[in-house]
């Protein structure tokens, strides 16, 4: 389930961003009930983009702004208030870790979906049901 970070250079230093990316993983795992799940951990990636300053707008003029997105099989974070979470939690996290430089209503989230068959891990493609399937197993397992 790959999430994008976009931050602007500076605002971040390298172990926050660590520290940023490890808890947007939790909040994801957490809000889905799925934090010591073994095939879900490991399938929580992402990258981080850090943009000059002056790359990065809001309103058509350069701002100090971040982005999160997250890319989602159409079973998770299934209900609005799941979403509603997932994005209150992550605008919590980046705002917190820029010391105030962004301010939360300067940092955007949205949640894109696949479309069903459309999930591909390791070479598979993986449908609503197979994917949860493949995560029911992995809590048995445990």
């Amino acid at each position: 389930m790959p999430i994008t970070l976009t931050v602007p250079e500076d605002v971040l230093d390298r172990e926050t961003e660590a520290k940023v990316f490890a808890q947007l993983t939790d909040t994801l795992l957490d809000i889905e009930g799925l934090r010591d799940n073994a095939f879900m951990v490991p399938n929580v990636v992402g990258t981080l983009h850090t943009l000059p300053r002056n790359r990065i707008f809001s309103g058509g003029a350069a701002a100090l702004a971040a982005f999160v997105e997250l890319k989602l099989p159409a079973v998770a974070l299934a209900s609005s208030d799941s979403k509603r979470r997932f994005i209150e939690r992550a605008t919590q996290i980046v705002a917190r870790a820029s010391g105030g430089q962004i301010p939360p209503e300067r940092v955007w989230v949205n949640v894109v979906y696949a479309a069903d068959g459309a999930w591909g891990i390791a070479g598979q493609a993986y449908d609503n049901a197979a994917l949860g399937d493949a995560i029911g197993a992995a809590a048995i397992a445990r």
